[in-house]
């Protein structure tokens, strides 16, 4: 393999002519749609763990309508003791949502992965308040990215191990990491989710910090036992996707015909202002249907590049399609090159649902090399559309995420997932994988999960009171959820000794740390190429692989930061 090469100028990352009515569009769609952002682990089939106290018990339909609970409003109004009990402790944002990162665009990393909220030891902030409250417990609300969004680690792993590599072009994403690699949390009962907090320190962290990781997994369902789909894809065949991204689009489109069975329901478009629609309402016979299978056979580029109109068409037949009762998707496939026609994204918003309705979310499949991809409009599009953003670069990662991972990628296993995270007065978060928290609930959205997937949150804490944590001193994680059919609120909440769960050591937590490290140090690279900028993610790597010999997820971050280290 040829050398690597880290120091090419930075490709100016565009969307040509619809970037700016595009960014505009979503501008006003993320203040009025309820955005999903869930994130989660890469399946539930690592080693086992116990699943706590938070696997079995529910409260449905404890609180029914908005801002009466703390989970929808920060005005502190509660029935039912989930109103944030602190103010101000959000991570570094003007708007308290989230925390601040070193990452400047291009390219975009998404919204910041550390906090700048550790304290400083002085006796009073800028505000003049007390900069150590030993007194008031500490509520924060969490959220990651989308429990399926994977595009920026694959991203990142074809960077570096392919021959033209370069980290110049790429969003290093955080979340997506803790996303893509697999967590081995045990898997929840129908309907439900189960919860496991677990806590750390590590020698080379100061005395006041301690690693926290929360693992919220789902049930397990096949693909024999899944509910039935509605899909419709939207194919991209503009000139662009010439040679391996037209291959790439082909063999996710088999891939996924190969994963759908008797009774789904196909439509197809492209992305052609004259005649958009290729496949109509088509019945599926069995996996790979012969008519669906010719259908991706037949795909090529040279036709137009109007993404609106293939949207349009797409979201049409799948409103005209919409069954409550099964899997409503749009999944669009581009090399994300598009350069007229989208000036109104209100088609994917709209077509979203909300917190209390079903929708038709959109998952976006990227497909190219890195070095050609346009991650912006995938990214943007799939936020919007309340789905996951991956990208596809190989054969291989078709089969992957369309054949293994096709009902963690496609499905809903619980609805509007919000975490809560108690933790004892005088904490707060100085580092965070996910994308925002939050010590105001309405701050934060609630996000989906998918099957046979986790959540996983990785954060840093620190204590300014370090004297409070003693034998009796404990974290609680509360979690609430909709159920996925009737939508009605459901709840439960674990709690942990620090000291107890400290000195349990948990293997998963030690792996969360080396893929946290992994990211962040990626992106130190990415600003200083130097192999001693790695050495803390190798360090958490090896720590890790004690913990778990033989993981492949860890094999794999290994290969890339040696190819990097050796660079």
């Amino acid at each position: 393999m040829p050398t690597p090469n880290f120091t090419q100028p930075t490709r100016p990352r565009t969307l040509g002519a619809l970037t700016l009515p595009l960014l505009a569009a979503l501008a006003g769609a993320c203040s009025s749609a309820a955005d999903q952002h869930g994130s989660g682990s890469g399946g539930l089939t690592g080693p086992g763990s116990d699943s706590g106290p938070g696997s079995g018990s529910a409260n449905p339909g404890e609180t029914e309508g908005g801002g009466t609970d703390g989970w929808d409003s920060g005005d502190g109004a509660s029935t039912s003791g989930w109103a944030p009990t602190t103010s101000g402790a959000s991570g570094g944002d003007p708007g308290g949502s989230t925390g601040t990162g070193e990452e400047p665009p291009p390219p975009d990393d998404g919204e910041d992965s550390t906090s700048d909220a550790s304290t400083t030891g002085d006796d009073s902030t800028s505000t003049g308040e007390p900069a150590c409250d030993e007194q008031t417990p500490v509520v924060l609300y969490l959220s990651p990215d989308d429990s399926n969004s994977t595009s920026s680690p694959v991203q990142v792993r074809e960077a570096v191990l392919s021959e033209w590599g370069s980290l110049s072009y790429v969003p290093i994403r955080t979340w997506e990491f803790l996303n893509y690699y697999s967590f081995g949390y045990a898997a929840a009962e129908k309907g439900m989710v189960t919860v496991l907090p677990e806590i750390a320190r590590f020698a080379e962290d100061p005395d006041d910090q301690y690693v926290v990781q929360i693992g919220v997994a789902s049930e397990t369902v096949s693909n024999a036992d899944r509910p039935l789909m509605n899909v419709t894809l939207v194919l991209d065949e503009s000139g662009s996707m010439s040679g391996a991204p037209m291959e790439l689009q082909q063999e996710v489109c088999r891939t996924i015909a190969g994963s759908l069975r008797a009774g789904d329901i196909v439509s197809a478009v492209g992305w052609d202002t004259v005649n958009a629609v290729k496949l109509t309402k088509y019945k599926v016979t069995k996996a790979n249907d012969p008519e669906l299978v010719a259908l991706c056979d037949a795909l090529e580029p040279g036709g137009g590049t109007d993404l609106n109109g293939g949207l349009t068409a797409g979201y049409e037949l799948a409103h005209a399609q919409f069954d409550a009762t099964r899997i409503n998707r749009v999944v669009l496939i581009s090399d994300g090159g598009a350069n007229a026609g989208v000036t109104d994204i209100d088609i994917i918003s709209n077509g979203a649902g909300s917190q209390d309705k079903d929708g038709i979310y959109l998952v976006g499949v990227g497909v190219g090399t890195p070095d050609t991809y346009n991650d912006e409009l995938m990214d943007t599009v799939t936020d919007v559309g309340r789905g996951a953003s991956l990208f596809i670069p190989s054969v291989a990662e078709a089969h992957k995420m369309f054949g293994e991972r096709f009902v963690q990628t496609m499905a809903v296993a619980v609805r509007d997932v919000r975490v809560r995270l108690d933790m004892p007065p005088g904490f707060s978060i100085v580092k965070f994988s996910g994308e925002e928290y939050s010590a105001d609930p309405a701050e934060v959205e609630p996000q989906h999960l998918a099957p046979n997937d986790a959540m996983v949150f990785h954060q840093t804490v620190a204590t300014c009171a370090p004297a409070l944590v003693d034998e009796a001193a404990e974290f609680k994680v509360a979690v609430r959820w909709k159920d996925p059919i009737t939508f009605e609120d459901r709840e439960t909440e674990v709690t942990k000794k620090i000291q107890e769960s400290v000195a349990a050591e948990s293997p998963l937590l030690k792996k969360g740390a080396a893929v946290f490290a992994y990211a962040e140090g990626l992106k130190a690279y990415r600003e200083a190429p130097e192999a001693a900028t790695l050495a803390p993610a190798l360090a958490a790597l090896a720590v890790a692989e004690a913990a778990l010999p033989g993981d492949p997820d860890l094999a794999e971050i290994r290969t890339v930061l040696e190819t990097l280290a050796g660079g």
